[in-house]
């Protein structure tokens, strides 16, 4: 008798357990017929691919990627205008993850950009007030009268805008290839070319619908507090189109105390790889270089103990020339842009290439005539 009991309640614990495990198998064939209908109607359930970038966390990304730069389908995108006067259709709004690639990018090979003061903007507009002179004050006793102070000198610092853009081109078969990645070589090229344009714009740029580099503003032999506002000063070097044979260390020395303590915190040379050169065959008396390499990858090599950025845009040592800047330029020149990169999608103008016109709006300026000095090279 206890042997049958037994029995019977193994077999029914046995036709619970089957049970069970048949309603699992059910519910995930059901699960399965669902992802099976969802990938023939074109469901969203469909499994990406691991190639494909962005997907259901990030779908503004993946429909840039994926249906406007591979296939240029345009619904569902963030419309820019490219102009400020108008409200006409211009442009596709970058995602923001690829527009801060290209951030990066250019400022790892804009040697002007890594050390000045850049201002992220809303318009096509930037002003900024700079008070020259600093705050009139005054002393007095405890109880005296004081005396009303002078008013404090503001200059309106604008700098001129530009439209900064490339037009980098590739083949539809590039495009159609899954495991080509479009994204890194999009910013890439819209990197690149935007690093040369506005790196040679922040050193001699016109002020022309592109910004003023620091070079092209008026320069003076005149110390600070002395000359007009927005001039720059400079130093000979005491020589015609060269440094002084007799320690011409010196001359890089003064270049240095010449701008005021405060700026120095921070302060950097700019010049080319040309003028450099001469400069590391500099010694002192003791046969030490003045030039000392990185001691780490990524930062700069210093002289006097101050970074050295090279910008070939920098003119080479001739007559008169101005090829040596120094000063902290983060306080010095402010560029100015707009948040956004637009583009837009050119499949018809070189077929059977694919052009991305990119587009960017730019501004740069002189902020504070003051943070940078340059030298001359001339005896006076």
């Amino acid at each position: 008798m206890y042997e049958v009991k037994a029995d019977a309640l193994e077999e029914s614990f046995d036709a619970i357990a089957g049970a069970d495990r048949i309603a699992t198998l059910e519910a995930d064939m059901a699960a399965l017929k669902g992802q099976v209908a969802a990938v023939r109607r074109g469901g969203v359930e469909r499994p990406a691919l691991d190639g494909v970038k962005g997907g259901e966390a990030d779908p503004a990304r993946a429909a840039f990627i994926d249906r406007y730069v591979r296939r240029g389908q345009e619904a569902g995108l963030e419309l820019k205008s490219l102009s400020g006067a108008s409200g006409a259709a211009g442009g596709y709004a970058v995602p923001r993850e690829i527009d801060a690639l290209i951030e990066v990018t250019l400022k790892a090979i804009s040697p002007i950009r890594a050390v000045a003061h850049v201002v992220k903007t809303g318009t096509a507009g930037y002003r900024k007030l700079v008070a020259s002179g600093g705050t009139p004050s005054g002393w007095a006793s405890e109880t005296g009268a004081r005396a009303e102070t002078g008013t404090p000198v503001f200059n309106e610092i604008a700098p001129p805008w530009g439209e900064l853009f490339a037009n980098p081109a590739a083949s539809q078969a590039m495009l159609d290839d899954a495991a080509f990645d479009v994204e890194g070589w999009l910013a890439g090229e819209i990197a690149q070319e935007f690093a040369r344009a506005e790196g040679a714009a922040f050193v001699n740029g016109s002020g022309v619908n592109q910004p003023k580099g620091f070079l092209t503003y008026a320069a003076t032999d005149e110390a600070d507090g002395v000359r007009a506002f927005g001039t720059l000063q400079y130093l000979a070097s005491g020589s015609v189109g060269a440094f002084p044979t007799t320690s011409p260390q010196d001359r890089l020395i003064d270049l240095v105390q010449s701008l005021k303590a405060p700026y120095r915190q921070g302060a950097a040379f700019v010049m080319n790889s040309a003028t450099l050169a001469r400069i590391r065959k500099f010694k002192t008396a003791d046969g030490a270089f003045l030039w000392q390499p990185s001691m780490s990858a990524g930062q700069p090599a210093t002289l006097l103990g101050y970074p050295v950025i090279e910008a070939e845009d920098m003119p080479d040592i001739a007559a008169d020339s101005l090829s040596i800047a120094f000063g902290n330029f983060r306080h010095g020149y402010v560029i100015a842009e707009r948040n956004e990169t637009s583009i837009l999608r050119d499949p018809y103008s070189n077929k059977p290439f694919v052009h991305f016109y990119a587009v960017k709006r730019l501004g740069g300026a002189v902020m504070n005539s003051e943070a940078i000095k340059l030298m001359k090279f001339a005896t006076a």
